[in-house]
C-alpha cells in the first residue's frame, strides 16, 4: 500500500522504491520527497540491504511537480506551495531526498519506466546508474516554466553528461526520447519495458555479489566527492589513508583468502558500523 506517494519493498537484499501515484503520473509532492529521503536513509543503514532501485508505478516514472494548484503552484509564500513544503519551516537536510541519495552508503539504480520530466529526472541524477525503457521521455523543462534547474542539477548534470550537453538540454527545456538520453550519456542502457526491472535487479546483483559493503560505501563517496577535484592530490590522500586503514582488517583478509582459495568471499564488515575512523573526511 502506498504511503506518501511511495511503495517500498525489500527482496533479496534490494530495496525497491516505487513512486506510486499512477493516477497523477507519479507527480512529485513534498510528502513524496520526504518519504523518499526516509526510505533511502533507512536502506543506507540497513545491512541487509545492498542496493536500491527507484522506479515508477504505471506508465510514468515521474511527470514532474504536482501543479494541481495551478499558476500558484510554485509560489512559496502562497497556499499552492504546500505540495513542495514551501511554508514548512521545519524542512531541513534530513528531509532532503537529494542529500539522502547523494550520501547513501548503498548503490542506487534509477529504472526510468516512462516520462521523467523536471524533478522527475533531476531526482535520478544522484543515482549511480540510470537505465530507461524504450519509449520513456525526459525533459529538463524548467526554462519553459520560468524556473531554473533545481535539486542540485546544475552540479550533477554537467558532471554526468558534460557542460555542452547539459546546456543544450536545460536552455531548450525540450522533452526528448530515451535514445537521445542514451546518446547523451544520461542513461547507460535502454531496454524493452518488460525487461527494465529485471535488468535493474541484475545490475543490483553486480554491485552486491562478491563485494564488500564497507568498500562499496567508501568507493561511492570517493568517486562522487573527489571526481571533480582540481587535481588527483585529494584522491591520492584519501585512497592511501583508507587502504592503509583497511589493509589489515578482516574484509581484506577475507577478500584475499577467497581469491586464493577460488571461492566466493563472505565479508564480515558492515557499512552501518565499520567504516574507518575519519569518515566522513569531508565537511559540508
Amino acid at each position: 500500500m502506498a504511503q506518501d506517494g511511495l511503495t517500498v519493498s525489500n527482496e533479496a537484499g534490494v530495496m525497491t522504491i516505487t513512486l506510486d501515484r499512477p493516477e497523477k503520473l507519479n507527480a512529485y509532492t513534498d510528502a513524496m520527497g520526504r518519504g523518499l529521503a526516509r526510505a533511502v536513509r533507512a536502506a543506507s543503514e540497513d545491512d541487509a540491504i545492498r542496493a536500491i532501485i527507484i522506479t515508477g508505478a504505471g506508465r510514468a516514472f515521474c511527470a514532474g511537480a504536482d501543479v494541481s494548484a495551478g499558476a500558484e503552484s510554485f509560489d512559496m509564500a502562497g497556499e499552492g506551495a504546500g505540495n513542495f513544503g514551501g511554508r514548512d519551516e521545519r524542512r531541513g537536510k534530513q528531509d532532503s531526498f537529494i542529500h539522502a541519495l547523494f550520501e547513501s552508503k548503498k548503490p542506487i539504480i534509477a529504472a526510468i519506466n516512462g516520462p521523467a520530466v523536471g524533478v522527475g529526472i533531476t531526482l535520478t541524477l544522484p543515482c549511480d546508474v540510470r537505465i530507461a525503457a524504450e519509449g520513456a521521455r525526459v525533459g529538463f523543462v524548467f526554462a519553459r516554466r520560468g524556473l531554473v534547474p533545481e535539486a542540485g542539477s546544475a552540479w550533477f548534470l554537467p558532471r554526468l553528461v558534460g557542460l555542452p550537453q547539459a546546456l543544450r538540454w536545460c536552455l531548450s527545456g525540450r522533452v526528448f526520447d530515451s535514445a537521445e538520453a542514451l546518446a547523451g550519456g544520461l542513461v547507460s542502457e535502454v531496454v524493452p519495458p518488460d525487461q527494465l526491472l529485471p535488468r535493474a535487479r541484475a545490475i543490483a546483483a553486480e554491485f552486491s555479489e562478491g563485494t564488500a559493503p564497507v568498500a562499496i560505501a567508501l568507493a561511492r563517496a570517493m568517486l562522487w566527492r573527489l571526481g571533480s577535484s582540481a587535481s588527483p592530490e585529494d584522491a591520492l590522500a584519501v585512497d592511501a589513508a583508507w587502504n592503509i586503514a583497511l589493509g589489515g582488517g578482516p574484509d581484506v583478509k577475507e577478500g584475499v583468502a577467497a581469491f586464493l582459495e577460488k571461492r566466493s568471499p563472505s565479508f564480515p564488515g558492515k557499512a552501518s558500523a565499520d567504516l574507518p575512523a575519519g569518515v566522513p573526511w569531508w565537511s559540508d
